[in-house]
C-alpha cells in the first residue's frame, strides 16, 4: 500500500493541509466555504417491494466522504507568489504515489477548534483555478475536491504497542474461546496496570484498524483483544530475523512474511482481519506463542478513529 508523502506541519485551528501547502486562517490561501464535514453519503441496500408499495430496508453503508473546499490564493501585488502556490497544489494532485498506484492514498489534514489535528485518507480529485482574471493582482480562486475513500477521520499521531512473549504468562486464564466472552472488563480492571502492559486506547468514537507485526523466532503465534474477543492465529514458524506483517484496514488487508510472501492461508478459519479492530475506549491485547528464547516481539500500531473532524 502506498502511503502519503507529504510532511505534516503544525496546524492552527481552522487550517487544512494538502500536499505541502497549508490553507485556511492566517495563510495566503483563505478558505471561503467547506462542504462534506457532516455525515458521509450513504450507499443504501434497500430493495423495492415487488408486490406492493414501499421498500424493504437493507443495510446502509457509507460511501466516500467528499470534502469540497472553496478557497482562493491571495498574494496582493505578487502574481509570481500566487502562481507558485498554485503550482504546489497542482503537484499534490500529480503525486504518483497516490494517483497511479493501486491502493495509493493522498491525505487531507485538518484542525477543527477544540480538537487536535486529524487526517482523512483518499484521493485528491479536483484542484481547479476557477478564474485567472485577477491573477495579475495575486488573486486566484480555487475549487478543491478531496474524496475520503475511507470516510473516518484519524488521529494525526499514531499509537504504538510492543509486547514481549512473557507478557502472556499473566493472562493464561483470560484466553478466550472464539464466540464466547473472553473476560469481564470490570474484573480485568482490578489488576495492577503495571502488570498488564497490553492495555491500549482508542481515543476516538469509531473502531480503529491496527497494523500488526510479529517478529521471530516464534511458532504458532496467537493474539486477541480481551474486549472484542476477536483473535488472529497463524499456523507457521518464523526464524530469528523473520517477521509477519498483518494489515487490517479496509481495502488493504493482507498478511505478508518478510514483506513479500503471502501467508494469509496460514491464518486459521476463525481469524478475520476484517473483524480485528481496536474498539473505542480502552481494551487489551494479549498473545501467546512458542519461543524458547523469549526474544520474539509483537508490535502493533493504530490511529484513533473519529466520525467527525
Amino acid at each position: 500500500m502506498s502511503t502519503p508523502t507529504q510532511q505534516p506541519v503544525e496546524l492552527a485551528p481552522w487550517q487544512f493541509q494538502i500536499g505541502h501547502v497549508v490553507l485556511g486562517k492566517g495563510t495566503s490561501i483563505p478558505i471561503g466555504e467547506i462542504e462534506g464535514l457532516g455525515a458521509p453519503g450513504v450507499r443504501s441496500q434497500d430493495v423495492d417491494n415487488p408486490v406492493g408499495d414501499g421498500t424493504f430496508p437493507g443495510q446502509d453503508f457509507y460511501g466516500p466522504r467528499i470534502v469540497r473546499i472553496e478557497a482562493g490564493i491571495k498574494t496582493p501585488g505578487d502574481p509570481v507568489a500566487a502562481a507558485g502556490l498554485l503550482a504546489r497544489l497542482e503537484l499534490a494532485v500529480d503525486d504518483p504515489a497516490a494517483r497511479t498506484r493501486p491502493g495509493g492514498r493522498a491525505m487531507l489534514r485538518g484542525h477543527w477548534p477544540g480538537h487536535g489535528t486529524r487526517r482523512l485518507y483518499g484521493r485528491l480529485r479536483r484542484m481547479e483555478a476557477t478564474s485567472t482574471a485577477d491573477a495579475v493582482n495575486g488573486w486566484i480562486p480555487l475549487d478543491i475536491e478531496f474524496a475520503g475513500l475511507d470516510p473516518r477521520w484519524y488521529a494525526d499521531t499514531p499509537s504504538n504497542l510492543t509486547l514481549p512473549l512473557d507478557q502472556a504468562a499473566h493472562h493464561e486464564t483470560d484466553a478466550p474461546f472464539l464466540g464466547t466472552s473472553p473476560c469481564i472488563p470490570a474484573e480485568c480492571d482490578t489488576a495492577d496496570p503495571a502488570d498488564r502492559p497490553g492495555w491500549i486506547t482508542n481515543d476516538g468514537d469509531a473502531p480503529a484498524w491496527p497494523s500488526i507485526r510479529i517478529r521471530g523466532p516464534v511458532t504458532n503465534p496467537r493474539l486477541w483483544n480481551t474486549v472484542t474477543g476477536q483473535a488472529l492465529e497463524l499456523g507457521l514458524t518464523l526464524r530469528a530475523g523473520e517477521w509477519v506483517e498483518m494489515e487490517t484496514r479496509p481495502g488493504t488487508r493482507w498478511a505478508l512474511r518478510n514483506g513479500t510472501v503471502n501467508v494469509a492461508n496460514d491464518l486459521t478459519p476463525e481469524s478475520r482481519l476484517d473483524h480485528f479492530i481496536v474498539p473505542p475506549g480502552r481494551s487489551e491485547i494479549v498473545w501467546t506463542a512458542q519461543d524458547q528464547t523469549a526474544t520474539c516481539r509483537l508490535d502493533m500500531s493504530w490511529r484513533s478513529a473519529y466520525t467527525a473532524l
